[in-house]
């Protein structure tokens, strides 16, 4: 009884999820407006009302979209994705399966093109070509490898500067514990030699 309960509950509030506004966005019927909110790949909504039928998405810092984000938009009739600066590498591959396999009547591919990398900037993501995409998985890799071993250059750079001051505070500390040490001997010379110097005189006196 309990199981069912929590069923019944998930199913309910699932429901109540799939069909709320999304944040940042306005809604107006089967409407939705997340345009020009300055969205970005990470901060955009996960999801959309079921019963979308308009989707406005452009103008944002969008550079791609998460897998199946508009699978279940089965009542969409028009999306709008321009001014976004897409990245067409691997990460491009949903959206350029999607765009190719929607019908003629949804005017969607309009304005989204290449923002990066430079060798496809300007090109329509949709009629990218898979050697395309693959060439540009590659162009991110080497990003990739280039970044990365500018950290370890820099991580180098710092432990070999910390190994620098290092040395220098060892050998100042061996320095001055020297000069203390030969300062505390003539100190200990000096009063051995006075000591004997004020017993001559007392000696001397008493005769």
């Amino acid at each position: 009884m309990t199981v069912l309960l929590l069923l019944c509950l998930l199913l309910l509030f699932g429901g109540h999820r799939s069909l709320a506004c999304p944040h940042l966005c306005s809604c107006q019927d089967a409407q939705v407006d997340c345009s020009s909110r300055s969205l970005t790949s990470a901060s955009m909504p996960s999801s959309f009302p079921a019963g979308t039928t308009e989707l406005h998405l452009h103008d944002n810092l969008l550079s791609t979209l998460p897998n199946g984000l508009l699978d279940d938009l089965t009542s969409l009739h028009f999306i709008s994705l321009h001014g976004n600066p897409w990245i067409c590498d691997c990460g491009i591959l949903y959206l350029r399966a999607w765009l190719r396999h929607q019908p003629t009547g949804l005017v969607s591919h309009l304005g989204v093109n290449c923002s990066s990398p430079p060798s496809l900037r300007g090109r329509s993501v949709e009629y990218l070509t898979e050697d395309e995409v693959l060439e540009s998985c590659h162009y991110w890799y080497c990003n990739l490898a280039l970044a990365s071993l500018g950290s370890l250059i820099g991580f180098v750079a710092v432990q070999a500067a910390l190994l620098v001051a290092l040395i220098i505070f060892l050998k100042k500390f061996e320095r001055l514990s020297k000069e203390a040490k030969r300062t505390t001997e003539e100190s200990f010379t000096a009063g051995d030699g006075h000591q004997e110097n004020d017993y001559e005189r007392l000696k001397d006196s008493s005769i």
